[in-house]
């Protein structure tokens, strides 16, 4: 019966534990995510010119367009 009206301080205390034992049965984080053999991508390219961005803004921009129309008339 006193367990009944002191539930809520018995709640608060089981979750307490758990977290702890959580907290203290966790491995480092370090050796969760350090990996020997870990793959590197190198990425090597030109920078575009700022003729070439514009001439594919505007490429890029008559796809778009012309999808958007293809989309509308089939509606």
């Amino acid at each position: 019966m006193n367990v009944l009206k002191n539930f809520e301080a018995v709640f608060i205390v089981t979750l307490g534990l758990v977290f702890a034992a959580d907290f203290a049965l966790q491995a480092p984080a370090q050796d969760q995510f350090a990996t020997p053999e870990m793959q590197v991508v190198v990425v090597s390219a030109k920078r575009l010119s700022a003729e070439q961005k514009r001439q594919s803004l505007i490429d890029e921009n008559k796809t778009t367009l012309a999808t958007d129309v293809a989309t509308s008339t089939k509606i």
